[in-house]
């Protein structure tokens, strides 16, 4: 009976660790991932920029229905290649 507690706790111990995890992941990391995927997304689609000081580009760009964004985003020269600038 004792063996089967102390594997029962090591069973809770593994499946508390992994929730620890996968909540660390979902709260911490995947907002950062997502934010950068839109980011390369809205640059691809880059539209009406202008140059910054900074070497940036501040563009619009467009929403899913084919419409430009009223909204801006901030776009590296480097990564904004598809001649549509």
């Amino acid at each position: 009976m004792k063996e089967a507690t102390g594997e029962l706790n090591m069973t809770v111990v593994t499946v508390v660790a992994i929730a620890a995890v996968g909540a660390f992941f979902y709260a911490i990391i995947w907002p950062s991932i997502k934010s950068n995927l839109l980011a390369q997304t809205h640059c691809s689609s880059a539209i009406q920029c202008t140059d910054n000081e900074d070497g940036t580009k501040t563009c619009h760009y467009y929403e899913d229905d084919g419409t430009v964004s009223e909204q801006t985003i901030t776009c590296d020269n480097s990564r904004n290649e598809s001649g549509r600038v």
